[in-house]
């Protein structure tokens, strides 16, 4: 294969080599699945229906849940269908939506996690301003750039991936699409640009971590020494 226009499908990562092994692996998939859609379900209704669940917190929560399950229906259809049918194939375009909304819901929750730890921070050490900080519309706003950040990301990922000229077969050492996976198949120094996104993206997530720790350790401190 040349390049990447030639490739019309790859070959993922297959759970197990025996039939048996794969319709376990499909029905332990099937009880994880439905006991998370479950859960992050009542989450969803529970804030959705409960007024007095109507709160900063919660809002994220819900946000939170809304991206787990987005997460779940992304990546593990597809493996159970394969383990199911006893196929390890998925389109070339169905591989870069896989990796769009994965990259997309990854880096979403992210950014809702550190916001998460914000809002505990000021509600424990900052009591008093909170309904200013964290206001309706505030909370809107950084709920809406959490998602547009995610968004703009795994296109600007997803778009430079795919557009890579891929030599090395299409065969991916993981069992969804990701975008490591897909690098060791391009053939061209062009990747090099993608992997110094990736070196960015890690930094920046190491570095919410880090400043989700610190804001955890300010509020088990109580904080005494207000550290912000």
């Amino acid at each position: 294969m040349s390049n990447s226009s030639s490739i019309s499908h790859f070959l993922l990562l297959p759970l197990a080599d025996t039939r048996q092994l794969q319709l376990l692996h499909f029905c332990l998939f099937l009880g994880i699945s439905l006991a998370a859609l479950l859960g992050n379900g009542l989450i969803i209704s529970a804030v959705a229906c409960g007024h007095l669940l109507h709160t900063p917190m919660f809002f994220f929560l819900l946000n939170l849940a809304l991206t787990d399950l987005g997460s779940i229906l992304t990546t593990v259809p597809k493996a159970m269908h394969n383990s199911l049918w006893d196929t390890r194939n998925i389109s070339y375009k169905g591989c870069a939506v896989q990796l769009f909304f994965f990259s997309f819901l990854i880096t979403e929750e992210l950014a809702l996690l550190t916001i998460m730890s914000y809002d505990r921070y000021v509600s424990i050490c900052k009591p008093l301003h909170y309904g200013t900080l964290l206001g309706s519309r505030a909370c809107a706003r950084m709920a809406a750039a959490a998602w547009a950040s995610g968004f703009l990301y795994s296109l600007l990922h997803t778009a430079n991936t795919f557009s890579l000229p891929l030599c090395h077969g299409n065969a991916l050492g993981q069992f969804f699409c990701e975008i490591p996976h897909i690098l060791k198949l391009s053939c061209s120094k062009s990747y090099l640009r993608e992997s110094g996104l990736l070196v960015f993206s890690i930094s920046f997530a190491f570095g919410c971590f880090v400043f989700i720790v610190f804001l955890l350790c300010a509020d088990l401190q109580g904080c005494a020494e207000d550290p912000l």
